[in-house]
């Protein structure tokens, strides 16, 4: 399908949610007729002035354009959840009343004027929760501290400390400052090592670069290891040519080697303390689903690390735990993931874990086993396309190894 024809699927579908609620909105304004003029001429034209400002966004800045992407990504999901809600209370009335007995001027007056109070009741949820989300809860970072014991972790490392950062996305940070925080909060951990498992742009190299210095004092006495995400690619860009995006992918490693961070691009690492070693094996992104590249090596990565008994994954999808780690890699005892953001939505209470994300992921968010492997999957330090989180805070993920 054409993207033409989702974008004319999709206008239609709005255009009818649009005149829906107006039809049940406008039941406030029938004894008045210049106020339902009103009504009418500013309900409709909100989405006509949406829809101008989105094609001014080329000429827009980077904080222009986030700014009208958040805007009307919580616009349009404030349509479509009370759209769906208060469609949902109208087919129960009818089911409930209608049926049983004619319906008179009175009873559908009576109808009109409920769904109209419980309509604004539910436009109010979602555009207060999705303004909340983008203006006080985006960057309210969180500290996840996780102790993993493993029989075969080499003496020298019991206690060793390590933080893993991902999915930076710079790309739709609005603040230096919010980024700046994060880097802070890490360093105060004194980490014997940090992880970065991959995206660090949303789509453009140049997106990290006003953040360079901020990123750069990330240090750690074993130092900062990265990989790559499916956005650190450039491949949702049009790029003019083909030369155009090998040139950002350039770019993109030539970043890491400005950040002082080291690169793992299906190779390994090894570190060593007093005489033991552990590998940290890197891999290119790999995901199970058709959307996304391929291009990571296991094999590739870890070979040399053999006599190695003890080995931590960074590999972007978590998806590639399930698909390709526990059936051909029994020895990466420790896999560090990323990539769904918890779907910057969703419920994390004592008793309750719930994201749209687990739809999508098996592994969707924090800690998993199998046997005697695990993987951590990290809720993203930033965030793509709704610059929000609600229910899911950013993450800094801190691990410390013991001996079990």
């Amino acid at each position: 399908m054409s993207r033409m024809i989702v974008l004319c699927i999709f206008i239609l579908a709005f255009l009818a949610m649009e005149f829906y609620l107006y039809r049940v909105f406008r039941v406030y304004f029938l004894q008045n007729t210049t106020a339902l003029r009103l009504f009418t001429i500013i309900w409709f034209a909100i989405p006509v002035l949406f829809t101008i400002v989105a094609f001014l966004t080329p000429f827009m800045d980077k904080s222009g354009k986030l700014w009208v992407t958040n805007f009307t990504m919580i616009f349009f999901f404030t349509i479509l959840l009370t759209t769906i809600l208060v469609a949902i209370a109208d087919i129960t009335h009818i089911v409930m009343n209608r049926l049983a007995k004619p319906a008179t001027d009175v009873v559908l007056l009576g109808r009109r004027r409920m769904l109209a109070n419980l309509g604004l009741v539910l436009l109010a949820i979602p555009l207060g929760t999705m303004f909340w989300g983008l203006l006080k809860t985006a960057y309210n970072f969180k500290i996840h501290r996780i102790t993993l014991k493993f029989p075969n972790l080499p003496e020298a490392f019991v206690g060793f400390r390590f933080v893993q950062l991902s999915d930076i996305h710079t790309g739709s940070f609005l603040k230096r400052d919010e980024l700046g925080e994060a880097v802070r909060l890490t360093l105060l951990e004194k980490p014997d090592a940090i992880f970065f498992t991959g995206d660090i742009v949303n789509n453009k190299t140049e997106e990290a670069y006003d953040f360079k210095d901020i990123l750069s004092k990330l240090h750690a006495p074993y130092g900062v290891f990265s990989t790559l995400g499916n956005h650190d690619y450039g491949d949702y860009h049009k790029w003019p040519s083909k030369q155009a995006q090998i040139e950002n992918m350039e770019a993109m490693h030539q970043l890491h080697k400005d950040l002082g961070w080291k690169l793992l691009n299906n190779e390994h690492a090894l570190l060593d303390k007093g005489g033991q070693k552990i590998a940290v094996v890197g891999v290119e992104n790999w995901g199970a689903s058709f959307r996304f590249p391929k291009k990571g090596d296991v094999v590739k990565a870890k070979s040399g690390t053999e006599e190695v008994d003890f080995k931590i994954l960074l590999s972007h999808d978590p998806s590639h735990w399930d698909a390709e780690v526990l059936k051909n890699h029994q020895d990466m005892d420790l896999m560090l993931a990323g990539h769904t953001h918890g779907f910057q939505f969703g419920i994390e209470i004592p008793g309750i874990k719930w994201s749209p994300s687990q739809w999508l992921y098996k592994q969707w968010a924090g800690l998993y086993q199998n046997g005697n492997q695990y993987l951590y999957v990290n809720r993203g330090l930033g965030c793509l396309g709704y610059s929000g989180r609600i229910g899911i805070r950013p993450e800094i993920t801190v691990i410390e190894l013991v001996k079990a």
